[in-house]
């Protein structure tokens, strides 16, 4: 099994001492079908223990491991060292507070999340005797896309427009609740619409598209964020020009 040398630029940081944050230079032996995670965990079992970052599955589904690899947002477990011939560099996630090494801040995501409710709200209340929420193949296809979001925060950490306008929901947040607006099953929607179809909300997004360019998913959430544009567009036309007009 064929081996190299591989060097890895790390950005560490240690509150406790550090007044910013600097590079570190490794030099590990890594196998030709590892990914970064994997040379940064050799690095921290037998160079450097001090090395702190996140990381759970190595499968691409808790979304944990998300850093700038060369600059760009990527899950560490599906960065393939066979696509960095050179020196890699390695920093936290781009857009957050850095909390150690290569750990960011989550604080301000979670809270985005839990703003707008990405969770099923019942259209009516049924007890266990009653069944299932049930729905059809095409319903569900209505909204699965964005269902495979893992919050890995690489759509944050590639938006631009999150990085002037830090009160901007994100791409994440926004079209999980629109995954859920979607639902054929949910009621939420007017709840919901309250926080995303504002100024801070959908309206601040300029359709760069760099969210889906990161996306490790194939979410698609610039996709979206402009199909949210069109149902709120259009719920203020029923709602302003409509005779008796109503958003729903």
């Amino acid at each position: 099994m064929k081996e190299r040398l591989v060097q890895l630029e790390v950005m560490r940081y240690d509150p406790e001492g550090d007044t910013e944050p600097h590079f570190q230079r490794y030099e590990v032996m890594c196998k030709d079908e590892w990914v970064v995670l994997d040379a940064l965990n050799a690095i921290k079992e037998s160079l450097d223990p001090t090395l702190a970052y996140r990381w759970s599955c190595h499968m691409a589904v808790c979304g944990s491991c998300g850093m700038m690899i060369n600059g760009e947002p990527k899950l560490s477990c599906h960065a393939f060292l066979r696509d960095y011939p050179g020196v890699i560099r390695v920093e936290p996630l781009a857009n957050f507070p850095i909390e150690r090494d290569l750990v960011t801040v989550a604080d301000d995501f979670i809270d985005k999340l839990k703003r707008v409710k990405p969770y099923l709200i019942p259209k009516e209340k049924k007890t266990l005797a009653e069944g299932e929420y049930k729905q059809t193949p095409a319903q569900l296809m209505k909204y699965r896309q964005f269902s495979m979001c893992i919050n890995c925060m690489l759509c944050y950490a590639a938006c631009p427009e999150y990085a002037l306008q830090p009160k901007f929901l994100g791409p994440a947040a926004i079209t999980l609740a629109h995954r859920y607006n979607q639902d054929s099953r949910d009621g939420g929607r007017d709840e919901r619409q309250e926080v995303i179809a504002t100024n801070e909300g959908v309206w601040e997004c300029s359709f760069v598209g760099a969210c889906s360019e990161v996306c490790p998913k194939a979410v698609d959430p610039a996709g979206a964020l402009q199909q949210v544009k069109v149902a709120s567009t259009l719920d203020w036309f029923k709602e302003h020009l409509l005779p008796g007009g109503s958003p729903k």
